[in-house]
């Protein structure tokens, strides 16, 4: 197999629900997606990638679409089966930028999937669940609103809630106090500040929480900051942000720095460096999560197929992206019953995306 033409696609995804929330008064309207499709013997496979906003992660959407034509062109004529060659080729050609890599790793394996005929999750190292738990979002906003909505949430059969917190210490107390009075007792509660604090705010808002049963999620932005709160935290801890690498999981590890690690395929890379980092992440004994910065079809099947070849024992939980949007871009989209996400019927990612969906390509090469 030969890779013989890429298409890549910038494709707006407005969130349902309106604008999303997080500390810092960082809002973001829509995920900015760039959808990539390569072909090889009369198959295609695809992959997605969206940074939220200019100001979550070091990607951001202008700068995904403006790499595509860079990596693109030493990718035609290449086996898109190998992939950890694929990948060495993209770090040689075009130093960093792994989110601007991830679509075409995720393309590849697609394709390698829809090859062997098989689902992408048996590359992964076998189904380990038909479903995984999903979570959803309280965003950050005042206290009666948050309230409500996790209470709808729950009234909806969710019973895992990430709440956003990271802006003002006394006002968060109060909102994550009145969700978990809002909700029935058992909700696991994960209180998420997307690195929002300074250490002093965080072991603030920790000491005055101690009451509270919840899951602390990146405090602070840096290994060390987390470290310095978890020395006095009662609680378990989850990295998010401070996972961009191997290396850094490693050091995470070897300093104690957490009990569980979000893994986003685009902050790392693809899916070759986050089966990876998973991997010898559960060997170590961490909980996953394995999701992304956002996307909607493509790269929620891709989630979920990472999601359920992770042990479940080690497998926090996972999240329907597709969901968060109003516009479709496949058919066959992961199927979603209640509270738990499975993985669609069919080899590779499973979805069938319809290009009519996507409009007109604003990168082709090859053919």
């Amino acid at each position: 197999m030969r890779i013989e033409t890429i298409r890549a696609y910038h494709v707006v995804q407005p969130f349902v629900d309106g604008p999303y929330r997080m500390s810092k008064g960082r809002v973001a309207d829509a995920f900015d997606a760039v959808i990539v499709a390569i072909t090889s013997d009369s198959l295609t496979g695809w992959g997605e990638m969206a940074p939220l906003g200019n100001f979550y992660s070091a990607a951001f959407p202008a700068g995904t679409r403006a790499g595509v034509p860079e990596i693109a062109p030493h990718l035609i004529g290449q086996d898109p089966r190998g992939l950890a060659s694929i990948g060495r080729l993209m770090d040689t050609v075009f130093k960093g930028h792994p989110y601007i890599k991830s679509a075409f790793d995720m393309a590849c394996w697609d394709l390698a999937a829809r090859a062997a005929n098989v689902p992408l999750v048996t590359l992964l190292g076998g189904k380990e669940s038909d479903t995984a738990e999903l979570y959803k979002v309280v965003t950050h906003g005042n206290v009666d609103a948050m309230a409500a909505l996790a209470k709808r949430i729950v009234k909806d059969g969710f019973h895992r809630l990430q709440v956003k917190v990271g802006g003002n210490v006394h006002d968060d107390i109060e909102r994550v106090s009145a969700v978990a009075a809002s909700v029935p007792k058992g909700t696991v509660i994960f209180c998420d500040a997307n690195a929002g604090w300074t250490p002093y705010q965080a072991r603030q808002f920790a000491d005055a929480t101690r009451a509270i049963d919840y899951t602390f999620e990146q405090p602070c932005t840096t290994i060390d900051e987390n470290m310095s709160v978890r020395r006095m935290l009662d609680k378990p801890m989850v990295l998010d942000e401070s996972v961009t690498s191997l290396e850094e999981m490693l050091e995470i590890h070897r300093r104690g720095a957490a009990d569980g690690l979000t893994l986003k395929i685009s902050r790392l890379g693809g899916i070759t460096k986050t089966r990876q980092i998973r991997d010898i992440a559960v060997d170590l004994g961490f909980m996953i999560t394995v999701e992304d910065t956002g996307g909607a079809e493509i790269d929620t099947a891709a989630m979920a197929h990472l999601s359920l070849s992770t042990p479940e024992e080690r497998r926090l939980h996972a999240i329907a992206f597709h969901e968060w949007v109003t516009v479709r871009t496949a058919s066959n989209m992961p199927p979603v019953t209640g509270s738990r996400m499975g993985i669609p019927d069919g080899p590779g990612l499973g979805i069938d995306v319809v290009p009519d969906l996507l409009g007109a390509p604003f990168f082709e090469i090859g053919g």
